[in-house]
């Protein structure tokens, strides 16, 4: 998978001859990725799956997060539909969702989204992945910098790293906490779908940390709240206006 979810738990690091072990690219943590497609009739009345397509609709309708990054991704040539791009599986305990660049496809993990504040920053997180997918050469696969550059967007952009949200998860400080924060959601996600070392991780994001945390595409800022986020899209709906009276 391209990138690990919002919720992506702390990842196992590879340690000595285990790093040459074949890598699944987080796959393992995707099971249904693998399976036969359900009927329409069974997935209908599956309540995960019921309340899964229900919250995501809600999103995209509603969220200005996701409604910014879906016209971006429009404008860029990669229309997003419904049905094609999004998946509701079920997934390991330990993620939320991801970006499946294989087959441009974001799954959402139905068993373990519970509530529409949490479906709204995973869409967002993984519309970022696939954002970064649209407009830019990612090798996903092979280059851990490029993994590293969407994840540091995808913490800093997706509103991962509101106060409020690390509040909830009892991590909360002052100066340089939201940077601190991106950085660590940033390695977690890597070490989540990736078999690498945390330093292997950490030096990935460090490197790279300046040039992919002052990328703010196509937000134009820090979105740090829904109200942010509005302001942000107003700005871009405008900002296309303008170009297109020049």
């Amino acid at each position: 998978m391209a990138g690990g979810g919002e919720a992506a738990a702390e990842g196992k690091a590879a340690e000595g001859g285990e790093e040459e072990e074949e890598d699944d690219f987080g796959y393992r943590l995707f099971p249904d990725r693998n399976k036969k497609p359900q009927s329409f009739l069974v997935r209908s009345l599956f309540t995960f799956h019921n309340r899964c397509q229900l919250m995501l609709r809600m999103t995209l309708d509603t969220n200005p997060y996701a409604q910014l990054l879906l016209e971006a991704m429009k404008q860029s040539g990669c229309t997003v539909f419904n049905d094609r791009h999004f998946s509701c599986e079920n997934c390991d305990g330990c993620v939320s969702g991801g970006f499946d660049s294989a087959t441009s496809q974001i799954v959402l993990c139905q068993n373990n989204i519970r509530h529409q504040s949490h479906m709204n920053r995973v869409v967002t997180h993984e519309l970022i992945h696939a954002f970064d997918h649209c407009r830019a050469h990612v090798d996903w696969f092979n280059n851990v910098k490029h993994l590293a550059c969407s994840e540091i967007r995808a913490a800093n952009l997706s509103g991962d790293c509101t106060l409020m949200n690390e509040i909830a998860r009892f991590k909360f400080g002052l100066k340089g906490h939201h940077q601190a924060c991106v950085r660590d959601r940033a390695i977690r996600s890597i070490l989540a779908v990736r078999k690498v070392s945390k330093e292997m991780a950490e030096k990935a994001v460090d490197e790279v940390f300046d040039a992919c945390f002052n990328d703010l595409e196509p937000f134009g800022r820090i979105p740090h709240s829904k109200t942010d986020a509005k302001r942000a899209y107003r700005d871009f709906q405008n900002r296309d206006r303008y170009n297109a009276n020049l």
